[in-house]
């Protein structure tokens, strides 16, 4: 009889435990987001060409000069020499 009743004692705790795990896992998943906040469209950078090297690096990172874009200032003298 004594082992019945730590036999039931455990059970109801393996229940309590599960039930609770369980609605925290519910919980865990309405509080996460759905879905990433996107404002929009992502625009494409262009992606040109070190007129020296020829290494391709964004529109914005290039260094302009009067033969072309340039990957570095030191290319760009280069390439103006």
């Amino acid at each position: 009889m004594k082992y019945l009743i730590v036999f039931v004692v455990v059970l109801v705790g393996v229940w309590l435990w599960r039930n609770s795990r369980r609605t925290e896992l519910r919980e865990k998943k309405s509080r996460a987001p759905t879905a990433p906040n996107v404002a929009g469209p992502k625009q494409a950078t262009e992606v040109v060409a070190c007129a020296v090297c020829a290494v391709h690096l964004p529109r914005p990172d290039a260094l302009p000069g009067s033969r072309g874009l340039y990957c570095s200032d030191a290319h760009r003298r280069q390439g103006e020499a």
